[in-house]
């Protein structure tokens, strides 16, 4: 079934791992390392997009909440509504910390540096 921006509703983990993830300037800024799914509400808390660094070396982690992420085909990746000083002064962790805690500290962090309605209220 279609979202209202003509999406299909159903999307295959590993088919969003590894997708581009684009500003709305169409800078690449970086690519979706992993979902983070909360096993208690069947829901996803959040996106782990990572950028920046070399080869692996000096990448930061950062959560966004999924439904902040737009695909668009033209750009064949996400398109994110945050600027890259947003999301360059945005909360970063390694994965592990991102998951430490059943990853309620980084879900909050992230909801609310974002400014989006938490999904779980």
């Amino acid at each position: 079934m279609p979202t209202a921006s003509g999406h299909t509703t159903a999307i295959r983990a590993t088919k969003a791992v590894g997708t581009s993830v684009y500003n709305m300037n169409g800078e690449k800024i970086g690519s979706v390392e992993d979902i983070v799914l909360d096993k208690t509400d069947n829901s996803i808390m959040f996106a782990v997009v990572g950028f920046g660094g070399f080869l692996g070396m000096g990448e930061k982690y950062h959560p966004l909440p999924w439904s902040s992420l737009d695909y668009s085909k033209d750009a064949d990746g996400y398109v994110v509504p945050y600027s890259k000083e947003e999301l360059e002064a945005a909360p970063a962790k390694s994965i592990n910390e991102l998951t430490r805690d059943d990853g309620l500290i980084a879900r909050q962090e992230a909801y609310k540096y974002y400014n989006v309605d938490p999904y779980w209220n």
